[in-house]
């Protein structure tokens, strides 16, 4: 039988279909896994995992592949240009603020895991943060390396594979809404040759 007839498209959604139930319930227990073992203390991170999971499990048993993934491709593709897109000066900004509205507890964890101090020593609120940090390297030597610039290199690294592998997995989206067009409008040989899906 020729590939891109009837049974193949009919193969490929099921294909598709297994994948999404696989990456939904893998996402769910990757979320799980992460909070047992206390990995991940934001229960909202938490919670977003696990709902993204639950609506693509959702959408593999439903199999509404137009009209969901299609709005998903959208999304999806807009989120990962804007993370590919982001330049180093917004990231800045983006930390910047952040950090100030982060409680101590925070601050002082992300300098201990970090093993930093201090956020850019650009003003004075910045020197005494530096002044006291509770990190290794403030032991060993009396300059410790910023927390800004560790926290840049990561978050630009970051957002680049995120982006990445968003704007793969959205042209798999698009992928699934064709096939399901394509599936929707084909006769199935067995059937009623005058009958359509």
């Amino acid at each position: 039988m020729v590939c891109g007839g009837f049974a193949c498209s009919k193969n490929a959604l099921c294909a598709l279909n297994v994948v999404y139930m696989l990456v939904g319930l893998l996402l769910i227990g990757v979320a799980a896994w992460a909070k047992g073992l206390g990995l991940v203390s934001s229960i909202h991170i938490i919670g977003g995992v696990i709902a993204v999971g639950v609506f693509l499990l959702l959408i593999a048993v439903a199999g509404l592949y137009m009209i969901i993934l299609g709005l998903v491709f959208v999304f999806q593709f807009g989120i990962s240009c804007s993370c590919l897109a982001i330049n180093l000066s917004k990231q800045t900004d983006v930390i910047n603020a952040s950090w100030w509205v982060m409680s101590n507890k925070t601050r002082d964890e992300l300098e201990r895991s970090f093993d930093c101090c201090g956020l850019f020593n650009l003003t004075t609120l910045d020197q005494q943060d530096y002044a006291f940090c509770t990190a290794i390297c403030k032991s060993r030597s009396p300059t410790c390396q910023m927390c800004g610039e560790k926290l840049l290199k990561h978050s630009d690294e970051a957002l680049k594979i995120l982006g990445g592998v968003g704007l793969f997995f959205s042209f798999t989206e698009i992928l699934g809404v064709w096939l399901a067009m394509r599936f929707r409008n084909q006769k199935d040989p067995r059937a009623n040759p005058s009958a359509f899906l």
